[in-house]
């Protein structure tokens, strides 16, 4: 059988993503933990949202109420538990390097199944794995009662979905696995989600090659899928897909589907009930748009990007959108949050897949309570065609917030086939927009780039290309 490899610097890059943990609370919106409450953003309705046409409907009305608590409940975890470390998709780093790293070398790797019927093996867009630091409670716990454990199984866990279908755990020390693998049914291509507070997996399907097609959840106790979110057929579109990460926040789990619909569940061990969802589309399309970005989250608010540019904010107490702002292509990267004096500021940018053979990608910093247009930065891009196949232009990773030496920078990958497959790692100004440098790949980069710090507080950024070429910058 055809494998394929699985590189041990993903796994390095996801162990350092992690911030302080907070959570906990009443519904509203004080913390136990905190100094002083945290205050709710305004359930407020902008008439920028009458450019939407959308539906919400309470499948369990006594459950879908606010949300418990409005700290971040990945903060203060020793591991990466959803895609880029936290709600705010910022990728907090932890640990640090010394001084000047001058090589990057290959520690262990681990081989994929392959899958016949769809895109093979390994790791897709945006396949993050993630890395798990149990605890005591939570070791013997599994010793008791999960079988799928191997002989390699440790308290350091790494956790990949993969285009195998596979959800494969992996020994992060020595590379070996460290639970048997479980078939998810199909094709993986995002970002699997771990509970922050239960020991549930969530996987969204990426490619419909057998039924049923949709997302599962993994109840790592059992080592089993013990529930399956299926085909929506009220849904606008008809394309079932999850590559969204799903995330945790007040007490619900939130999950954005490629059938245009915002879906928000309770949880519990092993299970999961649909109380709610949103149904969001332009007012003049005559079908919804997917959403493959990955929500992000700062106290009640949620934001999204679309395949037809909508950058939309929902308020998740009560599942309804606040504001809507025209990015004026697809959004498949997640966008970055930023609070300062209370204020959230979005970063996001466009593909160029809409507007012909030559465009642009739109790089925007928003108000993320108002949707306000506060700089707008644009990078000509084109198509690359090879046959019948073709490559779009823009901005496929999600970006990397600067701080230490690069403090008000914000760092991403652009794909500008100009010329050919060429892409750029680019540094931005976050109060202006500007370009303050660009380093030039070897060929473009979908995959984000990863920060890392010395003692002195100076950046290092790992990327990785679409040809398999790593870059320390």
């Amino acid at each position: 059988m055809k494998r394929h490899l699985l590189f041990a610097a993903l796994a390095a890059l996801s162990v350092i993503a992690c911030g302080n943990r907070g959570r906990g609370g009443s519904a509203d919106g004080e913390d136990s933990l905190a100094v002083k409450p945290i205050p709710r953003f305004p359930d407020t309705l902008f008439e920028s949202v009458n450019n939407l046409k959308w539906v919400l409907e309470e499948v369990d009305p006594e459950g879908n109420g606010p949300l418990e608590y409005l700290t971040d409940p990945y903060e203060g975890l020793e591991g990466t538990y959803t895609f880029r470390g936290n709600q705010r998709r910022d990728m907090p780093v932890r640990g640090r390097v010394s001084g000047t790293p001058s090589r990057i070398v290959k520690v262990w790797e681990f081989k994929t199944e392959a899958d016949a019927s769809s895109w093979g093996g390994g790791s897709g867009w945006t396949g993050q794995p993630m890395f798990i630091h149990w605890s005591d409670t939570m070791m013997r716990a599994f010793r008791e009662k999960s079988p799928g454990l191997t002989a390699d199984f440790t308290d350091r866990e790494i956790i990949l979905g993969s285009l195998s279908r596979r959800v494969y755990f992996i020994n992060y020390d020595n590379g070996k696995a460290s639970r048997k693998g479980i078939d998810s049914g199909n094709c993986i291509k995002g970002s699997i989600s771990v509970d922050p507070e239960y020991a549930n997996v969530y996987v969204g399907h990426g490619i419909p090659a057998r039924e049923p097609f949709g997302a599962v959840l993994i109840d790592l106790f059992q080592h089993k899928i013990t529930h399956s979110h299926p085909k929506d057929p009220k849904a606008w579109r008809s394309w079932q897909a999850y590559d969204s990460s799903p995330i945790v926040a007040g007490g619900y789990l939130y999950r954005p589907g490629e059938n245009g619909t915002v879906y928000k569940f309770a949880r519990e061990q092993g299970n999961l009930r649909l109380v709610a969802y949103l149904r969001l589309k332009g007012v003049k399309e005559s079908g919804s748009a997917g959403i493959e970005s990955s929500m992000s989250v700062c106290r009640n608010y949620g934001y999204v990007g679309d395949n037809n540019g909508h950058i939309i904010c929902i308020n998740l107490d009560t599942m309804k959108p606040v504001w809507h702002y025209d990015n004026h292509d697809d959004t498949d990267g997640s966008i970055i949050v930023e609070e300062i004096n209370d204020v959230p500021y979005l970063y996001t940018c466009s593909e160029m897949e809409k507007q012909g053979q030559k465009g642009n990608a739109h790089f925007v910093k928003l108000n993320g309570l108002t949707g306000e247009m506060l700089w707008e930065t644009t990078f000509p891009c084109r198509i690359a065609n090879v046959g019948s196949k073709h490559f779009d232009g823009g901005m496929y990773s999600t970006p990397l917030m600067g701080h230490g030496d690069c403090e008000g920078m914000i760092i991403t990958n652009i794909c500008d086939n100009i010329p050919g497959f060429h892409g750029k790692t680019v540094a931005l100004d976050r109060n202006t927009g500007e370009v303050l440098w660009e380093y030039n790949l070897q060929r473009y980069a979908w995959s984000s780039p990863a920060g890392f710090y010395n003692e002195e507080d100076k950046l290092f950024v790992f990327v990785a290309d679409c040809m398999g070429n790593v870059y320390l910058l």
